[in-house]
């Protein structure tokens, strides 16, 4: 990961600092082990952003939010369907003030959880000591107890991609919105089904059919006759001719042997090599493993 960072710095030409735990302090006292990193003197928020969620981060909206309403943090919420899984946000419609928490209610009281975006002032580091602590469950009531906690509702697209057929789901969301608001980025053309973002260091060959909701990473060869659906295909990828991969991840550098076919939420792990004419339904392979033979039913592979 911190390789994968470096290679972001270069990119964006910015600084990244990581803040490294060495036990798991749960989503609060992380902050305050970087405390220092953080503030800088200037009194200026900082953002707090999940890592496993995927949207549009109207960032630029929420800094006027958060200057708008003059409480101590604020927090995206995002409208689901099925409110009684989550935590639930009850907050004011007209201010976005949050007036309480209610985890997984048995009765409806609103339909907004928390999107795992929050803009925080510096003094809520003083609310953190360093020990594991929940932001979401410890913080954040007791600022919403002062009335210093506002939410702001999420526009667009939201998914929580900790998992890997919510990470596909995330995925097809996401080229969505690039469709609506820069389709330039999208690949087109006669061999191409729907949304598809093809790294323009990778190779397709020819009488391929790619498409919908396919992410195609850098260096990857997709060889002749292959067909790709609702999947992701990690850096420096091989697929040879005439395979068919479905719902499912190809981790970095692995290689998918000719006519095999891999499909129903199939995770393969960095550096898998799956032989020639193998069936995978649902198999999850650990990296640095070499298949020869079927995974006829959904389990690990060690």
């Amino acid at each position: 990961m911190l390789n994968f960072l470096k290679d972001f710095e270069k990119k964006l030409d910015i600084r990244i600092t990581c803040s490294q735990e060495t036990e798991p302090l749960g989503t609060a006292g992380p902050l305050a082990l970087a405390r220092d990193k953080l503030i800088d003197n200037s009194g200026e928020p900082f953002f707090v952003l999940n890592s496993d969620v995927i949207s549009e981060y109207p960032l630029k909206e929420m800094i006027e939010f958060h200057k708008s309403h003059g409480g101590e943090a604020s927090i995206m919420v995002t409208k689901v369907d099925e409110p009684s899984k989550y935590g639930v946000v009850v907050m004011d419609g007209t201010t976005g003030k949050v007036e309480k928490f209610v985890e997984k209610p048995k009765i409806f009281v609103g339909n907004k959880i928390n999107a795992g975006i929050y803009l925080l002032n510096p003094s809520v580091l003083d609310r953190i000591e360093l020990k594991p602590t929940s932001i979401e469950k410890e913080v954040f009531p007791k600022i919403a107890a002062e009335k210093k906690l506002y939410a702001m509702v999420l526009p667009g697209f939201w998914m929580d991609i900790g998992q890997p057929k919510d990470y596909i789901t995330g995925l097809r969301l996401y080229l969505d919105s690039l469709q609506k608001k820069s389709s330039s980025k999208l690949v087109r053309g006669s061999h191409i089904i729907g949304n598809v973002l093809v790294d323009e260091s990778a190779v397709i060959g020819e009488g391929c059919l790619i498409g919908p909701d396919v992410a195609i990473g850098p260096g990857c060869e997709i060889e002749p006759g292959v067909r790709l659906s609702n999947c992701t295909v990690m850096r420096g990828v091989r697929i040879k001719k005439h395979a068919c991969i479905s719902s499912s991840i190809i981790g970095w550098h692995s290689t998918v042997g000719r006519w095999a076919r891999i499909e129903n939420m199939t995770i393969l792990g960095e550096d898998v090599h799956i032989a020639d004419e193998v069936y995978s339904n649902g198999g999850v392979v650990l990296p640095h493993k070499e298949i020869k033979s079927s995974i006829l039913k959904p389990e690990i592979v060690m």
